[in-house]
């Protein structure tokens, strides 16, 4: 919970890798998955990086690889779904890989080939076939002479005078072929018309559908036969079936030679098929052996081209034949880190060992927070509002308890929350075979990456349930009610509502119900009166309290990156202003719980109208009669009006003053928190301004005293300075000597081995040691009274918004009652022997759908969204500033279930 409390401290280094041990080395730590290396090449080209070539390698592997993973889908072998995480190989195993994926990708594209030119042999002979078969049945069917005799009789006619001529005069020739189902009705109409209706058309469906030789769908076709007369008519015929893509075949006039034709082509099918079924059998032996290795393939092939991704960002020395990298890194895992570099040395077979280098910079670090299956799902649902600043505080620890304590508040059921429980809990235990499969159902992984916080909902939901006495809309009586009616029937039957006296008919001697709400006002006719008032003070309550949590959170993130000034201009005045209005809130409404009971209802007070006169200073004293010797406040049994006691006068000693006191207390925190940050930063800078003028006066005298004492006492010799001993540079100034000791101690990224920043002695004295950096005391003012204004007025605002945590249990509890007065109870009044009760199995089957479809899912969601605003806005803006950015180490793991598509 500590590395979650705060983000990891992170570091940046640097990394001196040998160019022979450099993919090891950045293997290694891929597989570690704790470096996130930074782009030292950014204004570099992609194509004009070192490791370019390699990259277009692994692309093309890739390619290789979905051409044969499109075989194995074609042919419905999924790949073997293997807990497999096979090492990055080495660089010379790549010509390996490649030689083997071309090989196989050669095989397959030439058996593809060669079984397409089959098939589409086979498409033509079985076409082929089908036209002799249907041709022999056209002519056997009507004879030889009897179908050509019946074209002649359609198509024989007088051209000059519209008269027939006598059918011997009509020589007549066909053409036979097979032509698409749907194109049938088209090609028939414009033969007709194209050739003035001299064709004759006889067509007839293939009884079994063909298959494409390219995709290997079905398709349909029909055989056809035209008849015409003339060479003229023949050639327009062959055009008309060219621009449809009917395929013609020669067809013997003669039957015999039709038969022998067609067994020609039956036997030529029978070897065609044996060919085909070959072809297949070596087709599906290559994809069986590229199956079983194809996903350590795919994951090797992704490693490498990680790896020289990583590599191209890296600087090369050329001087010194090495690769220098930066990146982020946990601190906690430096150690690891260095390991793994050893690692990959030794691997590498180097003998020049790689060194870390750890750097100071002012760059703002990554957020890293350690998480496991549990805390994943709450931390996401942060990350989503923003990712947290370097080492502030994460609000997930606190949403882990508050978000279904919140979420259970608004649901509070105990049968729907027992249900979504076991839900989560099934989830639970099975997550392992949920969660080692990809599934393709978006809203069942959704589910399955929440199971742990879904179970949560519905364990906190039981408990609210037991609070609110509510089980499916029906309270249960456990403990025995504290109410005990002394009404008889015949009383009960006079009147239908009766108000019992708590006084009379409540037992004292036992006490309350032991735990939640008493059973009996679930028959009450004011029971949404009573749970109302209720749970809207638990509402506010539980709203200041979360926000109170934020506004000392907020004092623990100033207290740690030292920020006294927001400490004393912010965090004291937002909760000197929180609590004097809505902690006094609060603290009224424990006040009424404990100090007014049954015996004083006619002046109970109104805490929204006494609230709203505690702004507008308007107050009702009570009045203490002649000869009362009691308690003016105290709750007893006087009458009401002897005192001036109603729900609106003040109701407890001193009220007015204290009030008075919080609203003084409260409006003076809104000028603090407004004015005097501003006027401190702009103090501070004035003050820096002035310093830094100072210095570089101080900057300039000391360089002309160093320049006049340097001509008046020029250096002595090289062979004086040996013999007596002095050091060259005793006497340089301050400034100098840190010039010439500071060339030795720069490191690579501009700045000193202990970690203080290189002045710019070197380039000019005159220059400033700390850039100055521009104060615009308008901008400041602007943000510091947006900042109040947004908390005084989000103040007002986030309490009311947190009774949406009592409009939410509201509405649940009238759908839950309103579900089983309309339904369930409706079929248990069913008043038949054997149909009632198949009837009631109805009711039941509908009342459990509609339960979990409308208030387990929508209620549920409805819920869920109103907590996550809940968490989002009241309680992440009172401390969470969220505009960090997200620890996004180098890690192979994403890669093990990465698709080979993206």
């Amino acid at each position: 919970m500590g590395a979650l409390f705060r983000s990891e401290e992170m570091n940046l280094c640097q990394i001196f890798l040998q160019s022979e041990a450099a993919y090891a080395c950045v293997s290694e730590l891929g597989e570690l998955g704790m470096v996130q290396f930074k782009d030292l090449n950014p204004d570099v080209n992609a194509f004009q990086r070192k490791f370019v070539s390699e990259i277009m390698r692994c692309e093309e592997m890739e390619r290789k690889l979905r051409y044969i993973h499109r075989e194995l889908k074609k042919d419905g072998m999924k790949i073997p779904d293997r807990d497999e995480n096979p090492k990055a190989p080495a660089p010379k195993e790549m010509i390996d890989l490649e030689a083997t994926f071309e090989k196989i990708e050669s095989e397959l594209k030439e058996v593809n080939t060669n079984a397409e030119a089959l098939r589409r042999n086979y498409l033509e002979l079985t076409e082929l076939k089908e036209v002799l078969k249907k041709t022999q049945i056209f002519f056997a069917e009507h004879g030889r002479h009897g179908i050509v005799d019946d074209a002649q009789h359609a198509l024989a006619h007088d051209e000059g005078g519209g008269g027939f001529v006598p059918v011997t005069s009509v020589q007549l020739g066909f053409v036979a072929g097979v032509i698409p189902r749907e194109k049938v009705p088209a090609f028939e109409r414009l033969l007709w018309f194209a050739n003035r209706g001299n064709t004759f058309l006889k067509h007839d469906e293939i009884d079994q559908p063909l298959e494409d030789p390219v995709s290997g769908d079905a398709i349909s076709k029909c055989v056809f036969l035209i008849f015409f007369q003339g060479e003229q008519l023949k050639a327009r015929v062959r055009k008309i079936c060219e621009g449809f893509k009917a395929t013609l075949y020669p067809c013997p006039e003669s039957a015999s030679e039709r038969v022998e034709m067609l067994n020609g082509v039956s036997t030529r099918l029978e070897d065609l098929n044996t060919v085909l079924h070959q072809t297949e059998d070596h087709r599906k032996r290559v994809l069986m052996s590229a199956q079983k290795e194809i996903r350590p393939w795919i994951i090797k092939v992704k490693k490498i081209k990680a790896i020289y991704h990583t590599l191209n960002m890296c600087n090369f020395d050329v001087s010194h034949n090495s690769l220098i990298a930066e990146c982020w890194t946990p601190v906690s895992g430096l150690e690891e880190i260095q390991s793994a570099l050893k690692h990959g040395t030794e691997l590498s077979g180097s003998t020049v060992p790689s060194i870390l280098h750890r750097m100071q910079t002012k760059e703002v670090p990554p957020t890293y927070f350690k998480t496991n299956k549990f805390t994943t799902v709450f931390q996401e649902i942060i990350d989503a509002y923003g990712i947290a600043t370097y080492q502030e505080v994460n609000p997930a620890p606190y949403a882990i308890i508050s978000f279904p304590f919140l979420f259970a508040v608004m649901f509070g059921d105990f049968g729907h929350g027992f249900i979504m429980f076991l839900a989560g809990l099934w989830m639970v235990i099975t997550e392992k075979k949920l969660t080692s499969g990809k599934s393709d159902n978006e809203i069942m992984s959704m589910f399955v990456g929440g199971r742990y916080i879904i179970t949560m909902m519905g364990l906190f939901s039981v408990y609210t349930g037991l609070i609110y006495n509510d089980c499916f809309s029906k309270s249960v009586n456990i403990f025995g009610s504290g109410w005990h009616p002394s009404y008889d029937f015949r009383t009960l039957q006079k009147e239908t509502s009766w108000t019992m006296n708590p006084a009379d008919h409540f037992d004292n001697t036992t006490g309350p119900y032991p735990f939640g709400v008493d059973p009996i006002w679930q028959s009450s006719m004011n029971k949404i009166t009573f749970t109302n008032s209720l749970k809207m003070k638990m509402s506010v309550i539980f709203g200041v309290s979360q926000m109170l949590l934020g506004v000392l959170l907020s004092f623990v993130n100033h207290a740690y990156f030292r920020r006294p000034l927001n400490v004393f201009c912010e965090f004291i005045p937002q909760l000197v202003f929180l609590m004097c209005l809505f902690g006094y809130l609060v603290a009224l409404v424990f006040y009424k719980w404990l100090f007014f009971t049954a015996e004083c209802p006619q002046y109970a007070p109104q805490l929204l109208i006494q609230f709203i006169n505690m702004f507008l200073l308007t107050y009702t004293p009570r009045v203490m009669p002649a000869n009362f010797t009691g308690d003016l406040y105290a709750c007893t049994s006087i009458e009401p009006t002897s005192i001036n006691a109603t729900s609106q006068t003040v109701f407890f000693e001193h009220q007015q003053p204290i009030q008075i006191t919080l609203v003084i207390l409260a409006l003076l925190m809104v000028p603090t928190m407004l004015l005097v940050k501003p006027f401190v930063l702009r103090a501070r800078h004035n003050a820096r301004v002035k310093a830094n003028c100072k210095r570089r006066q101080g900057l300039y005298a000391t360089s002309q005293r160093t320049l006049i004492h340097n001509e008046e006492h020029p250096e002595p010799s090289d062979d004086s300075k040996g013999v007596k001993g002095d050091k060259p540079e005793a006497h340089l100034s301050d400034i100098e000597l840190g010039a010439v000791r500071g060339k030795d101690n720069i490191a690579i990224n501009g700045e000193e081995e202990d970690g203080g920043i290189v002045g710019h002695s070197e380039v000019g004295i005159s220059e400033p040691e700390e850039n100055e950096e521009e104060f615009d005391m308008g901008e400041v003012f602007i943000h510091q009274a947006i900042h109040t204004i947004e908390y005084c007025l989000g103040c007002i605002s986030h309490t009311a918004s947190y009774l949406r945590l009592w409009a939410l249990s509201l509405a649940h509890a009238q759908l839950s009652e309103v579900l089983w007065s309309m339904l369930f109870r409706f079929g248990l009044t069913f008043d038949m022997a054997y149909v009632g009760g198949i009837l009631l199995w109805a009711v039941f089957g509908a009342f459990a759908v509609v339960t979990v479809a409308v208030l387990l899912l929508m209620e549920g969601l409805s819920a869920f969204l109103h907590t996550l605003r809940l968490h989002w806005v009241e309680f992440n803006s009172k401390f969470y500033m969220g505009d960090g950015y997200k620890f996004a180490p180098y890690n192979f793991k994403h890669l093990l279930d990465a698709d080979l598509d993206e």
